[in-house]
């Protein structure tokens, strides 16, 4: 396993590949997937996936629209979060869904009569490539901007990077 970093308009991004495969990006603040990793990673540079990693995040930072396909994507979890993740994939740039949206689909995909959104929550959560799998892009019933690894102001920042009108949106107040 391999890692890098590079600077971003949301600060300090890390990459974690196979070698081949994109499996890992974290933001400052969110927890790096080579933190969990049971093999050594090694920092690595010059690994071309990297450098093609670096420059879709670079447009998308632009406010261009790269497509998750150009990255090789294996993000590790189990078949239900991959499930999950591979549904954040279809969500259109500049869109938000809700997590009972994904629920509805999920539990039509695996022909359930129903799906907790708790469950798509914790998949949505445990999303180990940010931004490029865009877990971002996915809201509480009512434009509740619940949840985000990276907390919700880094949320709202990436929503409106796409140009989503966020007033609509709100902050829960804790209890």
């Amino acid at each position: 396993m391999y890692k890098t970093t590079m600077d971003s308009p949301l600060g300090m991004i890390t990459l974690v590949s196979d070698g081949i495969n994109l499996v890992g990006l974290a933001i400052k603040g969110q927890e790096s997937i080579d933190k969990t990793l049971k093999e050594k990673v090694v920092e690595n540079d010059r690994l071309p996936l990297f450098e093609l990693t670096k420059k879709w995040l670079e447009r998308y930072f632009k406010g261009q629209t790269p497509k998750i396909s150009e990255i090789p994507l294996a993000p590790i979890g189990g078949e239900f979060r991959q499930t999950v993740w591979q549904m954040l994939c279809e969500i259109p740039y500049g869109e938000v869904v809700t997590y009972g949206d994904i629920a509805k689909r999920i539990a039509l995909k695996m022909n359930k009569p129903k799906m907790s959104s708790q469950a798509i929550g914790g998949a949505v959560g445990h999303n180990p490539i940010s931004i490029i799998i865009p877990c971002h892009r996915v809201v509480g019933a009512n434009g509740n901007l619940t949840g985000y690894a990276g907390g919700i102001d880094l949320k709202i920042k990436l929503l409106e990077l796409e140009n989503v009108e966020t007033t609509k949106f709100y902050v829960p107040s804790k209890p």
